[in-house]
């Protein structure tokens, strides 16, 4: 019966080697169980239930990595991305004011839309038509915004009555533990351990309980869903207001995972003349990954480029992700383990710090950013619209506001440098929703 469903003597590969891989690549994205439901639950963010979250992460992740197995199978995990709960936190919830539950229901609508355009076949004109440097800038971007949030978070940099921002106080406990956990990341990244962000969490963890800095509460209990299952509100978010948001989502999931296959298709040899075999199935199991998570309470589900991780550990059928996802079910029973490292600490009125988590932010942002290399600084009709999109993105605590940057400045330095034929008219169109965005707002 395996044999027969992931056709492992096909893809030379054995029982053995996937079951390795599934777990390799597991510990390498095992952080993301700890770090979105510190996002998706802090103050000025969605503020959701810390446990629940956790639950519905894994939960969701498993269940999104079975469908990659099933459907297209590939080694590919998933889980809630990066940057997308990040903006799903602090941008809808915090800064627009959108409900959790709201949000929730925007972020199931954008994975409707994403299977819409994939079973459509016109996710191809989206993908082609988006500039280049614009999507490298979005994704350089966004590392800069989570890079931001960690330093943030860590209480390594603070906020200032007369300045923007200013250093933090360094002798503060949880400020040392945070600095303590980059280094250790640091580290264990440069020496090219697998899981060295996992790794990393789990030897600040550790300092925090041996310094006291962090109270032992447990490891074990049973998960609790309750507060966020089935709690999502999409017919209250089919409202004109919320289209930015459903754009944003759908925008950075398409290109991430667009971009993860790639990047991981390439190094698994999974690429026939350019194109990778049954991607439209793998498209599907991410947007029917994102309803899902919406739906138990996560935000938007996207395939992870740490995949490559288990790739290189010799995966190359979906029988690795049955061991991926088989690790997050079991991670839903160490739920106060998560809270206790996830968790905030209290160093002043309303100053609340993730010594645990922040580094973990810092690192993800410096891995971001490697892609700001493909960008031609030397055409400035590029550069200038994607140093924007990315500058801006952090300086607002907006990826919204970045990327309508990007979108207004690129065409009209294009146009008016003489240039216009390079801009494809979906680009135009864009363009001219953001402005007329900013004009009625």
């Amino acid at each position: 019966m395996i044999e027969r469903l992931f056709k492992l003597s096909e893809n030379g590969t054995t029982v053995r080697t996937e079951l390795l891989a599934g777990a390799t690549t597991f510990m390498t994205m095992a952080y993301i169980v700890f770090v979105n439901p510190s996002i998706l639950s802090a103050p000025g963010g969605a503020a959701m239930d810390f446990r629940a979250v956790m639950a519905a992460t894994c939960i969701a992740s498993a269940l999104a990595t079975l469908l990659m197995a099933f459907l297209a199978n590939y080694p590919i995990a998933l889980a809630p991305g990066m940057g997308l709960n990040a903006y799903f936190s602090f941008t809808v919830c915090g800064q627009m004011g959108v409900p959790w539950d709201v949000a929730l229901g925007i972020v199931f609508i954008s994975g409707v839309v994403f299977t819409i355009l994939t079973v459509a076949r016109v996710r191809e004109l989206i993908v082609t038509a988006i500039p280049a440097p614009l999507k490298y800038a979005t994704a350089a971007g966004i590392g800069l915004f989570i890079a931001f949030l960690g330093l943030k978070d860590s209480g390594i940099i603070a906020s200032h009555p007369a300045a923007f921002l200013t250093l933090g106080t360094l002798k503060e406990p949880p400020v040392l533990l945070a600095l303590f956990g980059l280094a250790v990341t640091a580290v264990l990244l440069a020496a090219k351990v697998r899981g060295a962000i996992f790794w990393g969490i789990l030897a600040t963890g550790a300092a925090g309980l041996v310094t006291g800095i962090v109270t032992f509460t447990g490891v074990f209990a049973l998960p609790t869903l309750g507060p966020t299952f089935l709690k999502m509100r999409p017919a209250a978010a089919l409202r004109l207001e919320y289209l930015t948001p459903i754009f944003v989502l759908l925008f950075f999931d398409m290109f991430d995972t667009v971009g993860t296959l790639i990047g991981v298709g390439e190094r698994a040899g999974f690429m026939k003349d350019g194109k990778m075999p049954r991607v439209n199935q793998a498209l599907v199991s991410d947007s029917v990954g994102t309803m899902v998570g919406a739906a138990v309470g996560t935000s938007t589900t996207t395939s992870y480029v740490e995949s490559v991780a288990g790739v290189s550990a010799g995966g190359r059928t979906g029988l690795a992700n049955l061991a991926t996802a088989a690790l997050f079910l079991m991670a839903l029973f160490f739920s106060p383990l998560a809270e206790m490292f996830g968790g905030g600490h209290e160093i002043g009125t309303g100053v609340i710090l993730h010594p645990i988590t922040a580094p973990a932010l810092i690192v993800v942002g410096c891995l971001m950013m490697k892609c700001v290399t493909k960008i031609d600084w030397d055409n400035y009709s590029d550069a200038i619209p994607a140093f924007l999109t990315m500058i801006v993105m952090p300086l607002t605590s907006s990826i919204a506001h970045g990327l309508a940057i990007g979108f207004i400045s690129y065409p009209i330095i294009k146009a008016l440098s003489g240039k216009a034929r390079e801009v494809h008219w979906l680009v135009y169109c864009l363009a001219a929703l953001s402005i007329l965005r900013y004009i009625l707002l």
